[in-house]
């Protein structure tokens, strides 16, 4: 079986090549692959490149396959596998598989599996660590989307706060508490907008700052104020640009007591420095976002640390319990982490988009690995659409979806498009 993928050599040196895969073995599996979005952590391993923690040492000769969030198909099951997976079934892989103590995953360590390609060998390691996942859902999308949403039900979960003369923590975030978002409207600050509004365990009070009003208003017009009510949650978005005290501002909307839980969503020292000035008594906060500089630092006050009983957790990635409940929300319809994804590409664009992540404004870059397509953003699908009625008919569909990608855009753009 032939495949094409991105293959990483080393920093910066992507390559978009078609080679032969070797017959699975039988407690291997072939899968192909649908779709895949792009993540900043793959911005990182290929700024990297053999230095990155998860990608071998001898990368420049034996290449890995990148991206380690996708969903496809599965083609053929090794014998050891039989009774457990069947060729059609939807998949989705939680890529962190902690395998051995070693830091190996799919997307940054192997040589026939990542998500930036259009077919796969599964290895033995994912199957025996139950990270293969079977999804059900009708769009594929939805299922590459899976990872970034365990992200942040991990995320969640690993909240904590105690009782006064008890060692035992209460995981979650406070039911019915304060719950800020500090840098909330980027991607992974709207999913967790939506896991906060809809999953069981709800704040009362949801604030989301950020310091750019248009990145506001979408995220207002996604998740309003008054859908929030209706999930008996009162919603409010916060630009903190121009406001002189912002601790004094994000308190006053407490009535003063401050925030049972707040996550920050970038790594960003006055940032970090205003959560920490924001909780309340037995607060939590999670610093989300992953910083590049491994001497990343910020001052916290530990005085409160001490008799004010402030926490500080970090989440990288979610488990495979919260991949399993992300797949699950998403196919009853609880979630839909849609509104991440602002572009959509083919295989081919995946080696420029990847380098210049950080200068591409938006959020999710979702690539059909199968399809030759340009990145294009959602937004520019009515001008592109003028010349080219592809986009045309896409810029309809994904406008009856409150402009978000859908299910109904994926499908219309693989029946249109001529697969590699």
């Amino acid at each position: 079986m032939k495949t094409r993928a991105v293959r990483l050599y080393g920093v910066n040196d992507l390559r978009v090549e078609e080679f032969e895969l070797p017959p699975i073995k039988e407690d291997e599996i072939l899968a192909k692959v649908i779709t895949n979005s792009i993540c900043m952590s793959d911005h990182k391993a290929a700024e990297q490149g053999a230095s990155h923690k998860r990608v071998p040492d001898d990368v420049a000769t034996n290449p890995i396959i990148l991206g380690h969030e996708f969903c496809g198909e599965i083609v053929e099951v090794g014998k050891k596998w039989a009774g457990k997976f069947k060729s059609g079934s939807r998949f989705s892989i939680q890529p962190a598989l902690n395998y051995q103590g070693t830091l190996d995953a799919p997307g940054y360590s192997f040589r026939y599996i990542g998500g930036d390609a259009t077919y796969i060998v599964i290895p033995h390691q994912v199957m025996e660590l139950d990270c293969l996942l079977p999804y059900e859902g009708d769009a594929f999308f939805l299922g590459s989307l899976a990872e970034p949403v365990s992200c942040i039900v991990g995320t969640f979960h690993a909240m904590y706060h105690t009782n006064a003369g008890s060692y035992v923590h209460e995981m979650g975030i406070v039911e019915g508490g304060n719950l800020a978002i500090i840098a909330g409207v980027g991607p992974m600050g709207l999913g967790s907008i939506d896991y906060a509004l809809h999953a069981e365990r709800k704040p009362g009070l949801l604030v989301v700052t950020d310091i750019d009003d248009a990145r506001l208003a979408r995220a207002s017009q996604l998740y309003s104020p008054q859908e929030a009510a209706k999930n008996g949650v009162k919603l409010v978005y916060l630009n903190t640009k121009n406001i002189a005290d912002p601790v004094s501002a994000l308190k006053d909307l407490t009535g003063g007591k401050g925030y049972d839980d707040v996550m920050v969503m970038a790594p960003v020292r006055p940032l970090v420095e205003q959560a920490d000035a924001i909780l309340a008594q037995d607060g939590c906060l999670n610093f989300f976002a992953g910083p590049n500089k491994s001497d990343f630092k910020a001052e916290l006050n530990f005085y409160d640390v001490h008799y004010s009983s402030h926490h500080i957790v970090g989440t990288s990635g979610g488990n495979t319990d919260d991949m399993r409940e992300s797949l699950a929300k998403m196919e009853k319809g609880i979630l839909n982490p849609a509104v991440m994804v602002t572009h959509i590409g083919g295989l081919d664009a995946v080696p420029q988009s990847v380098i210049n992540l950080p200068s591409i404004p938006g959020g999710k870059k979702l690539m059909y690995t199968h399809l030759h397509l340009p990145l294009v953003a959602i937004a520019d699908f009515a001008e592109v659409g003028k010349t080219d009625p592809l986009y045309a008919e896409l810029d309809r569909l994904v406008k009856k979806h409150n402009g978000l990608w859908s299910t109904e855009a994926e499908k219309y753009l693989l029946s249109q498009c001529k697969e590699d």
